[in-house]
């Protein structure tokens, strides 16, 4: 995939990642950064970044349980370790660190 294509589309996922976290209903502080970064940080003090990696051409969320790469394969983002899906993946890890159930809506 072309730089150019991968940018695009890697920020266009992580729009759709801060619409649907800012509509969860978790407490959950996002603050947009340059370069295609989103810092989370929780009502608890714990921090999450999701952000594009444009020479891996992968999206990276780094959470209190790990590190974890996510590649476009298909239609959806998938984890490069043991192939979950991104959004899946994500609503856990979210609902791990601010200790309540979350349900994001890839279409928010």
């Amino acid at each position: 995939m072309e730089e150019s294509a991968f940018n695009a589309l890697a920020e266009a996922e992580l729009a759709r990642i801060e619409t649907a976290l800012e509509a969860c209903g978790a407490d959950i502080d996002i603050e947009p950064k340059p370069g295609g970064i989103l810092e989370l940080e929780f009502d608890n003090g714990s921090k999450m970044i999701i952000n594009r990696h444009t020479a891996a051409r992968e999206i990276w969320v780094a959470a209190k349980s790990g590190g974890f790469h996510f590649r476009f394969q298909g239609e959806s983002w998938v984890n490069t370790r043991d192939g979950r899906e991104l959004w899946a993946m994500l609503a856990d890890l979210v609902a791990a660190q601010a200790d309540q159930p979350v349900q994001l809506n890839p279409q928010a």
